[in-house]
């Protein structure tokens, strides 16, 4: 396995996530998929494709909140990026309609 430089990681780095799109992202390390991670991801899939929501979904790894999974991280233009934490399949439902649709933060469950 070829090592990767800093300069090729700073070019993977900007072709990355797009921050002018939204997007989710659902943490699925090993302790995010004990709390659940994997059914709020595949809830967050169906539900964004029954509701016709137009947003990226994604998996990433851990961000080190192992108290707070399942953590989903939400990105969408016009609203502050924030981790919501303890994120249960209804709550993935009303991130999708409060904060990806109408714009509007799911308070009770920001955790960063």
């Amino acid at each position: 396995m070829k090592k990767i430089s800093a300069e090729e990681m700073d070019s993977m780095k900007k072709e990355g996530v797009d921050t002018s799109k939204n997007w989710i992202k659902v943490g699925m390390s090993t302790c995010g998929i004990a709390a659940g991670a994997d059914v709020v991801y595949a809830t967050l899939l169906d539900e964004a494709k029954k509701r016709n929501i137009e947003v990226a979904i994604k998996k990433c790894g851990c961000a080190g909140k192992c108290f707070a999974e399942p953590l989903v991280e939400v990105n969408v233009e016009g609203v502050p990026r924030v981790f919501y934490g303890k994120v249960t399949p209804e709550v993935a439902v009303t991130i999708l309609e409060r904060h990806v649709r109408n714009k509007k933060l799911v308070k009770d469950h920001i955790f960063f």
